[in-house]
């Protein structure tokens, strides 16, 4: 009678972070970004008792800072509707949808006297048109996405400025949507916690389950990423692939129309560069995107992961300034932003190289093992 010896746990921290990597902890995106926010924090309460930072460290800063964290979040999550179809999708444009689209909100509420339902109605429409634009270019049209919305970007931030002769809209009725974009205290439980900017919950919570749905509880869903992984398995499966790829794009136009309405209350007006001035919105967008786990390739992203990854990018930006005020500072963000890519896509080279050596080594071995093994790491990336 054989006894089995209990499994022996490495001992020490480099030892068992080395197991955790061994065993596939990096391909979990979000596990990785919960550690280095947690890094982030820890080296930020260090600073602050240090003296370093030029003001004080508390919690109410760093929930003030979520206001930024709607719109970025939210065009990530547009951005993830696209990337996730493959072949090279992008949307670069959704910064200067965000700019067109508020210059129409503006117009139709504040100078035009409309209601606000009817006004934004008008601008859902306006930026799903605007996606479908993108969308049919590309996927009947079979332009390259890149080209695509690299040239609507252009078209549209031109069309936002001529239209107003690039003077913002503001007035008494669109600053009154201010309050929108103002923090707020949790019920039962304000007391005890910082208040929270209204629009985590009135726009990006509301849209971030209803992503979540679509992309895991509906067919459309599941077409998106069978799309992203194999079109050509995907259009032999009966998948009309064209068609799910024009309806991407028109979702980043309507996530983008949202983001218009949001910052016209968060800016008290609107501005015709306000998703395209400095770097714009696309390319952080996209950066946590891609940082959240979204393959550049298709076929993977989970919303939990961009979310994590937009409150990474958040947080982190608001450090910088606390610790390097003014425009030096601005200009560190753009720094850190692409020190954390260029991260982002180390790990996910370093994951593709580790599966490709474990299947390797499990084809090596023969039979329906190794296949097993294969299957097992797909499955995983997936997830």
């Amino acid at each position: 009678m054989s006894t089995s010896l209990p499994e022996q746990r490495p001992s020490g921290a480099w030892p068992r972070i080395r197991a955790w990597i061994d065993g596939g902890g990096l391909l979990d995106r979000r596990a990785v970004i919960v550690v280095l926010l947690a890094v982030l924090i820890v080296v930020m309460v260090v600073l602050d008792v240090a003296g370093v930072t030029t003001a004080p460290l508390t919690t109410d800063y760093f929930a003030a800072s979520l206001i930024n964290i709607v719109p970025l979040a939210l065009l990530a999550i547009a951005e993830l509707f696209v990337i996730t179809t493959g072949d090279g999708s992008i949307d670069l444009s959704v910064g200067s949808m965000v700019s067109l689209v508020g210059m129409v909100f503006g117009i139709l509420y504040g100078t035009q006297k409309w209601d606000f339902a009817a006004a934004a109605v008008v601008a859902l429409l306006v930026g799903a048109l605007l996606g479908w634009i993108n969308g049919f270019l590309t996927a009947y049209f079979r332009y390259p996405a890149l080209i695509t919305t690299l040239a609507t970007y252009y078209a549209y931030a031109s069309i936002a400025l001529v239209i107003t002769n690039a003077s913002p809209i503001s007035g008494p009725r669109i600053q009154e949507l201010y309050g929108a974009a103002q923090s707020v205290e949790l019920p039962l439980i304000g007391a005890y916690v910082p208040l929270v900017p209204l629009g985590v919950f009135t726009f990006l919570l509301p849209v971030a389950v209803i992503a979540w749905l679509v992309l895991n509880r509906t067919t459309y869903g599941r077409q998106l990423y069978a799309i992203g992984t194999n079109s050509t398995a995907a259009s032999w499966a009966g998948i009309n692939t064209r068609r799910s790829q024009l309806l991407a794009f028109v979702v980043s136009g309507v996530i983008s129309a949202l983001v218009a309405i949001y910052t016209v209350a968060q800016f008290a007006s609107a501005r015709p560069d306000a998703g395209t001035s400095g770097p714009g919105m696309a390319l952080p967008a996209i950066t946590i995107a891609v940082l959240g786990g979204v393959a550049i390739t298709g076929g993977v992203g989970r919303i939990g992961g961009v979310l994590l990854a937009a409150l990474l990018i958040v947080w982190m930006n608001a450090s910088i300034l606390i610790v390097v005020p003014g425009n030096a500072g601005s200009q560190l963000q753009f720094l850190a932003l692409a020190v954390v890519l260029l991260g982002a896509s180390l790990v996910d080279v370093t994951n593709s190289r580790s599966r490709r050596a474990r299947a390797r080594q499990s084809t090596s071995a023969g039979g329906a093992g190794g296949v097993a093994e294969m299957a097992d790491s797909a499955a995983s990336q997936a997830k």
